[in-house]
């Protein structure tokens, strides 16, 4: 499959996605495996980026296909997150995120990192079992603890859930970014609603 012709604009807006999705990627990436979070100052400041790319380079189209993205990014982690089952970090992480894919790129990188997050998970706690053994294992990785008799398990914090887990978001959530962002690269650009906006033009 070739590559479109792209316009200036067109280019300019496709380089201008790459390094900025690329740098945030990355940056998150290496903050979740340092600190192991994400901080506002990173997502928020991107979100706002993303308004300003989609409106420059897509116009109104590509702002509606944003905020699509974000409902689905920001609001699928934010539900988990609602239930203890994700953390807010990574709710910012693809709410930033998804701005800038439009809601198409931003299902398929949350099905890519959802992949991702499974084989990753799988090869951290096989090799701790290997290296730390079975039951140190399953005391870091599935917090059950060494109670004394008769005591009770205290209520797992989310901060002590968020450092249980075997591997962070941020981390197949770039790899699955890239993944899609290549493989979709021919299609470019992403914004459905330029065909919408086309055929209204064009019954005018």
């Amino acid at each position: 499959m070739g590559f479109p012709e792209l316009t200036g604009l067109e280019l300019t807006g496709l380089v201008v996605f790459l390094i900025g999705v690329g740098v945030y990627t990355v940056t998150a990436a290496i903050s979740d495996i340092r600190i192991k979070k994400i901080p506002n100052k990173l997502t928020l400041p991107f979100f706002g980026a993303g308004i300003v790319y989609q409106l420059a380079f897509h116009g109104w189209a590509g702002l509606g296909e944003g905020f699509l993205g974000f409902a689905a990014g920001f609001g699928l982690l934010f539900l988990l997150w609602i239930i203890g089952s994700g953390g807010g970090g990574d709710v910012k992480l693809m709410g930033g995120l998804s701005m800038w894919l439009g809601w198409k790129l931003t299902i398929m990188v949350l099905i890519g990192s959802v992949a991702f997050a499974a084989i990753g998970t799988f090869f951290v706690i096989v090799s701790s079992m290997f290296s730390r053994g079975v039951y140190d294992t399953k005391d870091k990785f599935l917090a059950t603890g060494k109670l004394k008799k008769g005591e009770k398990p205290k209520k797992e914090t989310l901060e002590q859930r968020q450092h249980r887990r075997p591997m962070g978001y941020a981390v197949p959530v770039a790899l699955a970014t890239w993944v899609v962002v290549v493989w979709q690269l021919p299609q470019f650009p992403w914004i459905g609603g330029q065909v919408l906006a086309g055929l209204f033009q064009a019954g005018g």
